[in-house]
C-alpha cells in the first residue's frame, strides 16, 4: 500500500472509506407513474404492436427534431442497419466512419456486405475529422457515418460538403445526441438520415428502440418496408382497408418497435426538454469543478454547438499522474462511482483485427484518447448529492495519484 500525506485521504481501493455507501451507475433510466400508465393503457388496448401508438410516436418525434419523417425500429442498431440499407450499401461498397464509437456503427455496414473504412477523429471533440475523410474516399465509397460522440454534434456541414462533392449519403449516428444543436439546428434535421437510440441510458428510454429521421420520402418508405420483412403494407393498414392481400417487395427484417414501447416513447418525449436541461446543468457543474484539476481534461465544447451530454468523458493527463487509466478506474469504482469507458476503438476489437488485419497505431488520435478516457456518471435523474459525490471522488483519486 502506498504511503499518504496528512493532506490525503486513504483511497477506498487501499482500505479507506468510500465516498458513497452504494454504487452510483454511469447511466440509468428515469421512469415515472405517467410512463407506467401510458404502457398500461396500451396493454389494455387492442394493439400491442403495429398499432396507432407507433405512428403517434413517429409523428411527434419528427416534429420535435424538425424532420419530415421519422421511422421507428426495435433498437438503435436495427435503425443503423435500416439506414445502411436505405442508403443502398451493397457488397463491394465502402462507407467511412469513426473508430471512436460503439461497434454497431461499423457493424451496420458489414450487415449489408459492404466494408467499413475508418478515419481518425479530431483531437478536441473525438468526432470524425472531415479532413481525414476525403483522402479515404474511393470509387467504392457510398456513405459517410459520422458519430456525435458523447452528445457533441460532429462537424456536419463540412462532412455534408465532402459528401456532396462525391455523391455520398451521410448517415449521422446521433445515438448520443437527441436534443443536441448544431449551428442553431436540431440534430435529426441536418443529415440525409439521422439515427437515434432509446436504450435505457439515453435521454429518452423505450427499453430498447431506435429511430431514423429524414426529409426524403423515398428513404422513409424504404425504411418502413425494411423493418417489416420487406412487406409493402402493415397489419393495421390492411385491417383499416378491410383486405388481406400483402406483397413482399424486398428482403427485410422484423425490426418493428411495439406499441408498448412507443407509448413509453410518447410519454418520455414530453420530458425531453427537462431531461436535457438537467444533463446540461450536471455537465456545467462538472466542467466548473474540474477546470483547474491537474491531471484531468474535461470534454471540449465547440462554440457553434449545444451538446446533449449523453456521456461526460474526461481524459486523464497521464503525464501528470503516477497511475494509468486502469488504476484510476479501479480507484473510482472502489469509491462507489460507477465510471465506465467509451470506447475501445472499433478496429481494436478481435473480430476487426482478425478480419481486416489491423495491428494498432492506424488511428493515433482515437487510440491515444482511448488510453485516457473515463466516463463519469451522467443521467438526468442524478441528484445534487450524486454530483457532489462524483466531484469529491474524482478530486480525491486524482490528488492521490498526482505527481
Amino acid at each position: 500500500m502506498p504511503t499518504i500525506s496528512s493532506k490525503q485521504e486513504l483511497l477506498a481501493v487501499y482500505g479507506g472509506t468510500p465516498v458513497r455507501k452504494t454504487l452510483l451507475p454511469y447511466g440509468r433510466q428515469s421512469i415515472g407513474e405517467d410512463d407506467i400508465q401510458a404502457v398500461v393503457d396500451v396493454l389494455r388496448s387492442d394493439w400491442l404492436t403495429t398499432g396507432p401508438k407507433v405512428g403517434e410516436f413517429e409523428e411527434a418525434f419528427a416534429a420535435w427534431v424538425g424532420a419530415k419523417y421519422a421511422v421507428s425500429f426495435s433498437s438503435g442498431t436495427a435503425a443503423l442497419h435500416g439506414a445502411a440499407f436505405a442508403a443502398g450499401l451493397e457488397p463491394g461498397d465502402e462507407a467511412i466512419t469513426t473508430p471512436m464509437t460503439f461497434a454497431a456503427t461499423a457493424n451496420c455496414v458489414l450487415y449489408q456486405g459492404a466494408t467499413p473504412v475508418f478515419a481518425d477523429v479530431s483531437a478536441d471533440t473525438l468526432n470524425l475529422d472531415p479532413e481525414q475523410v476525403a483522402p479515404r474516399i474511393t470509387s467504392r465509397t457510398r456513405a459517410i457515418l459520422p458519430v456525435d460522440y458523447a452528445g457533441h454534434p460532429a462537424e456536419l456541414d463540412a462532412i455534408l460538403d465532402v459528401a456532396a462533392r462525391h455523391g455520398l449519403v451521410v448517415i449521422e449516428d446521433a445515438s448520443h445526441a437527441l436534443g443536441a444543436e448544431y449551428r442553431q439546428r436540431r440534430v435529426g434535421s441536418i443529415a440525409h438520415m439521422t439515427v437515434f437510440s432509446f436504450h435505457p441510458v439515453k435521454h429518452l428510454a423505450t427499453g430498447e428502440g431506435g429511430m431514423v429521421t429524414t426529409d426524403r420520402a423515398d428513404y422513409a418508405e424504404s425504411l418502413r418496408r425494411f423493418r417489416n420483412h420487406g412487406i409493402s403494407s402493415d397489419a393495421r393498414q390492411r385491417q383499416a382497408d378491410g383486405q388481406w392481400h400483402y406483397e413482399m417487395v424486398l428482403l427485410g427484417f422484423n425490426y418493428r418497435l411495439t406499441d408498448i414501447a412507443c407509448a413509453l416513447g410518447v410519454s418520455q418525449l414530453k420530458k425531453l426538454e427537462a431531461n436535457l436541461l438537467r444533463r446540461r446543468e450536471i455537465a456545467a457543474r462538472y466542467s466548473m469543478e474540474f477546470s483547474g484539476l491537474e491531471g484531468v481534461m474535461p470534454p471540449a465544447v465547440r462554440a457553434d454547438v449545444n451538446p446533449a451530454w449523453h456521456l461526460y468523458p474526461i481524459r486523464l493527463n497521464l503525464e501528470k499522474l503516477t497511475a494509468d487509466r486502469r488504476q484510476v478506474f479501479r480507484a473510482l469504482r472502489a469509491e462507489n462511482i460507477g465510471v465506465n469507458v467509451h470506447y475501445i476503438p472499433v478496429h481494436r476489437h478481435p473480430y476487426y483485427r482478425d478480419r481486416f488485419g489491423y495491428l494498432g497505431g492506424e488511428y493515433p488520435i482515437a487510440e491515444d484518447a482511448y488510453e485516457r478516457l473515463i466516463s463519469l456518471p451522467m443521467f438526468h435523474g442524478m441528484s445534487d448529492e450524486d454530483i457532489a459525490d462524483v466531484v469529491r471522488a474524482l478530486q480525491k483519486v486524482i490528488h492521490h495519484f498526482a505527481k
